[in-house]
């Protein structure tokens, strides 16, 4: 090198080393500030695990069966009461025929333990999480069978030690819902769901959205006025997606289980599995998913819940294969008109 040097000052190539060592300079600072740009991105950018955890967290609070704020069952071809509605008791003595009240408003605050934060193969850390929601659901009656569905619901994941993963996740719902009385109280559901997840309660910040039609058919199976058994099948198809990477296909069959033990106490349990396909990477995953909820009902208001869930996820691209169980309480109050 030093030989080179000297023979460049020899003949005249300094400014040429000079000009070479300048732009290699320049090259590697446009390496590095493209380095930093990316990790930056990377680290901003949405994964399927956020998805994930915002779908199954989501859950502990949603009905069991079916979108949320729709009718569950039908009687002679109208929605079913629940058997634990504040007026069963009017009903039973005094013979009243039960209004249907389209207009819902919930207010909720789980608070539930999970073992696997990030959602991760191995080395997974636990945390509690406190996931307050409020939501609004309006289900006109169009005709005797057929009900509209309108609703909002924001809620918002706070992890008690990974507060790096708190985030919120918005939901704006339009569609409709038809019963078939004739086919075994048959119901369909048609749905278009915006989605938008935020970095935790910051509700402007956002970093993912997806706009999907979700389909959705269950076939209930009545054993008592209190007790029913539902098979259903459902499609997510995400038509458009800010991020491509996270973006996918949900497809679901489930068998749930529903008791009134009491006017007051509910029990639920329900068994889902579904295959995600993605849109990018050739990923598909299966997911097995059990749940169960008991509800005990205060007041005509207010209802306290204990909630589990256990999910096992099993991808094609085996980094992505996971375990994780759910289990806490949440008390809501719920308004009807």
């Amino acid at each position: 090198m030093k030989f080179d040097t000297a023979k460049g000052k020899r003949t005249g190539g300094a400014a040429s080393l000079v000009k070479n060592r300048f732009n290699l300079l320049v090259a590697l600072i446009g390496a590095g500030m493209m380095s930093i740009l990316a990790a930056t991105s990377f680290a901003q950018g949405p994964s399927s695990q956020d998805v994930d955890r915002a779908q199954l967290l989501q859950g502990q609070t949603q009905p069991p069966f079916g979108p949320a704020g729709l009718p569950e069952g039908v009687e002679d071809g109208h929605a079913a009461s629940s058997p634990n509605d504040a007026d069963i008791g009017e009903q039973e003595i005094l013979k009243r025929a039960t209004q249907y009240q389209p207009l819902t408003l919930l207010l909720a605050s789980p608070i539930f333990y999970t073992s696997n934060v990030a959602l991760t193969r191995s080395g997974e850390k636990s945390d509690v999480v406190i996931a307050p929601t409020v939501g609004a659901y309006y289900d006109p009656q169009i005709t005797k069978t057929l009900y509209g569905h309108f609703g909002a619901r924001e809620q918002v994941f706070y992890y008690g030690d990974n507060t790096g993963f708190d985030f919120g996740s918005l939901d704006v719902e339009a569609g409709l819902n038809y019963f078939l009385p004739q086919f075994h109280n048959l119901i369909l559901r048609g749905e278009y769901d915006f989605n938008r997840l935020t970095f935790d309660d910051r509700l402007g910040d956002e970093f993912f959205s997806n706009h999907s039609l979700i389909f959705n058919a269950e076939l209930p199976f009545r054993f008592s006025r209190a007790q029913q058994l539902s098979v259903g099948a459902d499609a997510n198809i995400s038509v458009a997606a800010d991020h491509q990477s996270p973006r996918r296909n949900d497809y679901e069959g489930y068998v749930g289980y529903s008791a009134g033990l009491t006017r007051a106490l509910t029990i639920n349990a329900v068994g889902r599995v579904v295959v995600r396909d993605y849109h990018q990477n050739g990923r598909t995953d299966v997911s097995e998913i059990l749940s169960a909820t008991a509800s005990y009902r205060l007041t005509n208001w207010c209802s306290v819940s204990a909630i589990s869930s256990f999910a096992h996820n099993d991808s094609n691209k085996d980094v992505f294969d996971y375990d994780v169980a759910n289990v806490g309480g949440a008390i809501a109050l719920t308004a009807k008109f």
